[in-house]
């Protein structure tokens, strides 16, 4: 049975209700070990009135001790959430644990502690000098990245043939993808040949590049590409086109998460590809508005998340 490092996420919020409740269903798919130390987890359980299971593995001296207030934004919450991050990946880079699944933050916290990153994938990318890949989804739609939480305006600049066959290569070798990857355009109608931006003509060129370096003998018009042609993104995720594709490379991130979440938002997971470990996350947020108000917390997408790392080998 794998051992996976539990990043407890922001105490503030419902990670730790998510960790309590789940563990008995967890503990049947691998070996938990929860980023989160005695005193702090007392606390949270007397908070939910939930009772700590006998066999929940805990980390000692995180971070310095705080005072949980549910739903709130707090400097203290965001060190602690970012510290059991951190000891989490040192688990993994010592081989103390074989992946890391991590819950919840609030960036803002994070930002307000002096943490530089945006979120996890940031930070994994700094923690291992390496071109962390954000991909998203379940077994029925998986999504990828190429730009994640940048402005809006700066995602066409972003896209050059060299960077972008990079990528794509990184996430067939990483990702590996049975069938053929849908790769969406930038514009409106995938630029209808240029009279609405030539950002596509980029795009083709580096899917060319990455199909024939995968498959040289896809230059003589042989075998099956590994992408697709740029598509258009307004269509690509209709059922009729839908139906051709498991995985999906994103120019941006709300053009392929909108439609990710609209399908399959309880179930989606966040992994992180392209490291020497393997993180997965949950994919949803703090869900700060419900966190220790008693409602029922959803916990398909952090049983999805561990269960991905039960299935790569």
């Amino acid at each position: 049975m794998k051992k996976v490092a539990i990043s407890i996420g922001d105490l503030n919020g419902i990670g730790i209700q998510l960790a309590l409740e789940n563990h008995k269903a967890v503990s049947r798919l691998v070996e938990p070990i929860y980023c989160i130390d005695s005193t702090m987890l007392t606390q949270v359980a007397t908070k939910l009135n939930l009772i700590i299971p006998n066999d929940f593995q805990t980390v000692e001296n995180i971070a310095p001790h705080f005072i949980i207030e549910p739903g709130q934004v707090s400097k203290e919450s965001g060190a602690y959430a970012y510290a059991s991050f951190v000891k989490a990946v040192e688990l993994a880079k010592a081989k103390e644990v074989d992946a890391v699944t991590t819950l919840p933050i609030h960036k803002k916290a994070w930002e307000l502690t002096g943490v530089q990153y945006k979120g996890h994938t940031d930070a994994l990318r700094d923690f291992f000098d390496a071109e962390a890949i954000m991909m998203l989804g379940c077994p029925k739609m998986y999504v990828a990245l190429y730009t994640e939480h940048i402005p809006l305006k700066e995602v066409a600049g972003s896209i050059n043939e060299t960077d972008l066959t990079r990528f794509l290569l990184d996430f067939y070798y990483t990702a590996k993808p049975t069938s053929t990857v849908a790769v969406l355009g930038l514009n409106p109608h995938a630029g209808d040949d240029g009279v609405l931006g030539d950002e596509e003509t980029i795009i083709q060129k580096a899917i060319n590049r990455a199909n024939v370096s995968i498959d040289p003998t896809y230059r003589r018009g042989e075998g099956t590409p590994t992408y697709s042609d740029p598509l258009v993104p307004d269509v690509a995720f209709t059922p009729n086109v839908r139906k051709h594709y498991t995985h999906y490379i994103a120019m941006y991130h709300d053009q392929g998460l909108a439609p990710l979440k609209a399908l399959y938002f309880d179930e989606g997971i966040n992994v992180s590809l392209n490291l020497p470990i393997l993180r997965t996350s949950v994919d949803h947020g703090t869900a700060f508005d419900i966190a220790y108000s008693g409602k029922e917390v959803n916990g398909l997408s952090y049983l999805n998340a561990v269960k991905y790392i039960v299935g790569s080998g």
